[in-house]
């Protein structure tokens, strides 16, 4: 495990984690939502850190990216947690994480940020893609993955529902190059009831990502009955074009 790399220590060794915009507050003990980072002791730790949940050279397509090194492969990774509680989650065996140390810490294949570098070029892939789960809930083990791959060329790619904080964003800035942001509804209430999260936090960072220039692409999955009204999709067709550029797929 590795301490946090955003967070405030508060009295009663209570902190506040800053890593994503449900901004936790956690007593001594206690996990935050994302079932992964630990108050111990009055500090915070990452207990999912160099432990690799999933990993896969996928097609850059698959990410879904298709305007950014396309016809190329991915290494892909995930460690365990997510910072939402989608109740359509696919990968729920691996995001919804049974919070004790024991599962956290045994879950996994232990790799260094080094060795996910050296496998992604071993495999000729020119990315690495930090998803599966959501990269910003293992913010430590991909930052340090991804400042060891912008030295040695290699590109880093988010896959993200974009609920990070600011603070986040402005720590894998300089080394982000793509990202694919899952923009699930423009109703706020649909966040708050089936994913357990708020939609306004991930346009402001929609819009910040593509102020810095970080090649960005957006998805939606479409719930028969839950995010298929036609008002809706159109609200996300035109944020997508009057806020971040009509080059954006």
């Amino acid at each position: 495990m590795k301490e946090s790399y955003s967070y405030e220590q508060l009295e009663d060794k209570r902190v506040q984690c800053l890593t994503c915009s449900q901004r936790c507050f956690i007593l001594p003990q206690k996990f935050g939502l994302c079932g992964v980072c630990k108050n111990v002791e009055g500090k915070l730790f990452a207990l999912n850190y160099g432990r690799v949940i999933s990993k896969s050279i996928d097609p850059i397509e698959k990410k879904p990216l298709f305007h950014f090194l396309p016809g190329t492969n991915s290494f892909s990774f995930a460690t365990v947690g997510c910072n939402l509680s989608c109740g359509n989650c696919q990968n729920w065996q691996i995001s919804q994480t049974v919070k004790t140390d024991k599962v956290i810490l045994e879950m996994g294949e232990e790799m260094s940020p080094d060795e996910i570098v050296n496998a992604a070029m071993k495999n000729g892939c020119p990315s690495i893609s930090y998803t599966y789960t959501e990269p910003t809930i293992f913010l430590e083990f991909a930052l340090d993955t991804m400042k060891i791959a912008k030295r040695r060329g290699v590109k880093n790619v988010w896959v993200s529902n974009g609920f990070m904080t600011e603070e986040t964003l402005e720590l894998i800035l300089p080394y982000l190059d793509a990202v694919n942001v899952d923009i699930k509804s423009f109703d706020d209430d649909f966040y708050k009831k089936y994913c357990g999260a708020r939609l306004d936090p991930i346009l402001e960072n929609c819009k910040r990502l593509k102020k810095f220039e970080v090649w960005t692409e957006i998805t939606t999955l479409v719930i028969p009955g839950l995010s298929d009204d036609e008002d809706m999709l159109t609200k996300i067709a035109q944020f997508i074009f009057k806020e971040l550029g009509s080059e954006t797929p």
